[in-house]
């Protein structure tokens, strides 16, 4: 227990120097609009990755619809500072919870389906989402909605590291165990007195909740959001966090968003080869590392390692 404490004070003490270097550089102007920006775009990746880390990696469920999440959460956190002028930190935390509420709507019928089938039951949920969106005049319609710029580096900071440990402690408690054990087998998990369906929409729910956070993120950090920005591809973004982070490994995805952001911010100059690039990159990587970044393991895994082989 003790030892446990000290870690996980570690982590917090790092987390706040990352924070208090990153603001005093913002401050003093060494950061600017753009890597400001980058930051940004940066922690929302992160907060997509691990929530759908919770989803595929630890359950063992395979959605693609991530992205009808991050629109449920954008576009109520823009309706409740644009249309209804109330504060923003209500307005993440109602767009998180209604993300929550339609992961629960989509995930007690469709849970019950397994591997293709449960992928295309949550494509076909974001497609619904999107096209609600689409066709509803009172948030703009296929024009999209104008919404007022009050994310920072601080929600992005602050709900990064909520992100992350939140989904930390559940995978590492009996329920993560749970969650484990169905992405094992889920059919020994059932006859071991695992209430399986439960627990997967438990993981989804809050899967659900931290991608409408990142979604309440994302919508305040531009002038305007459109129907189109949450299309399938941005689903497919987001699994490619995963997939090539690892899956199974929270610290794997968080690399995964990280690296991909970079290399799409870096890119971006060059509009006509950066796709290209990209999925050469992603090609090269799967192909030399099929398991992806980091596997099943964690970055305090490899510290580990190196402890043992230190005192052998």
């Amino acid at each position: 227990m003790m030892k446990k404490s000290k870690v996980f004070w570690g982590y917090a003490i790092l987390a706040l120097v990352i924070y208090v270097v990153v603001q005093a550089l913002i401050s003093m102007e060494v950061i600017d609009l753009y890597y400001k920006n980058m930051l940004i775009t940066m922690c929302i990746n992160i907060m997509l990755a691990v929530s759908l880390h919770i989803v595929i990696g630890i359950t063992g469920q395979f959605s693609i619809g991530h992205a009808g999440f991050l629109a449920v959460g954008a576009y109520i956190s823009a309706i409740i500072t644009t249309k209804l002028m109330l504060p923003f930190p209500l307005a993440i935390f109602l767009g998180a919870l209604a993300a929550a509420v339609a992961g629960l709507i989509v995930g007690i019928p469709t849970l019950r389906l397994k591997g293709d089938y449960l992928a295309i039951a949550t494509l076909g949920f974001a497609e619904i989402i999107r096209i609600i969106f689409l066709n509803t005049d009172y948030v703009g319609g296929a024009a999209g909605m104008q919404v007022k710029y009050l994310s920072n580096w601080t929600y992005a900071f602050v709900g990064v590291v909520l992100t992350i440990l939140v989904i930390a402690n559940f995978t590492n408690s009996r329920h993560g165990r749970a969650c484990i054990s169905i992405r094992e087998d889920e059919i020994a998990a059932d006859a071991m007195g695992i209430n399986t369906t439960y627990y997967k929409v438990v993981a989804f729910a809050i899967g659900s909740f931290f991608a409408g956070l990142a979604g309440a993120i994302f919508a305040h950090n531009f002038y305007i959001i459109q129907p189109t920005t949450f299309g399938f591809l941005k689903s497919f973004d987001i699994l490619i966090y995963v997939v090539l982070g690892g899956l199974g490994s929270l610290s794997g995805s968080v690399i995964a968003a990280v690296f991909l952001t970079l290399i799409s911010t870096y890119l971006a100059n060059f509009p006509e080869t950066r796709m290209i690039i990209y999925s050469l990159v992603l090609i090269i990587v799967m192909l030399y590392r099929p398991t992806g970044l980091m596997g099943t393991k964690e970055i305090t895994d490899l510290f580990k390692f190196g402890k043992k082989g230190g005192t052998k």
